[in-house]
């Protein structure tokens, strides 16, 4: 664990650029997860994530280091309709999410995935909100394995697939 302090806040616009560079290439670089030529239009989801702040209730948070350096960024939403995925999910009341987790591979190892989804969690309990819902896949073990720490459920109900994607859903009960 690196001892250099991150710092937590919303991205500005002029961030969403480099947001969604790191999160293309931590999508791409995650071991049998499908190519940019196989789901073009995700991949141009991701590096245009910035798009889809314009909606006060959908946040992009970013870790950054002292020098303002992003290394690692989550979508929150405070309220599940624009969630975006298949499924039960979008139709959840009373809950928040978080979609799209990546940190930067040269901050990996330094807890800023953890201080992230905390982030979340408390945005979350701010909102009242009786549920923090996210989902993940097979291709993202160590993303699951800090999710299970932190407390988070397996919640099959808002399982779903998308194409050859198999996409598990996780509850944290706040």
């Amino acid at each position: 664990m690196d001892n250099k302090e991150t710092f937590i806040r919303n991205a500005t616009s002029s961030e969403h650029e480099i947001i969604g560079d790191l999160l293309v290439r931590a999508y791409s670089n995650l071991n049998g997860f499908p190519r940019k030529n196989e789901i073009p239009e995700y991949y141009n989801y991701l590096q245009n994530i910035g798009s889809i702040t314009v909606n006060d209730s959908v946040e992009l948070i970013i870790a950054c280091n002292e020098h303002n350096k992003i290394m690692g960024a989550v979508v929150f939403f405070k309220s599940m309709e624009l969630y975006g995925t298949d499924g039960i999910a979008p139709q959840q009341k009373n809950a928040s999410g978080f979609r799209l987790l990546a940190v930067d591979e040269k901050f990996t190892g330094q807890g800023v995935g953890k201080k992230l989804c905390l982030e979340c969690i408390e945005r979350t309990r701010k909102l009242n909100h009786e549920s923090l819902n996210i989902h993940s896949t097979k291709f993202m073990p160590i993303a699951r394995k800090m999710y299970a720490k932190m407390g988070f459920e397996r919640s099959e109900d808002l399982d779903f697939s998308k194409g050859d994607v198999y996409v598990y859903g996780y509850r944290l009960y706040l």
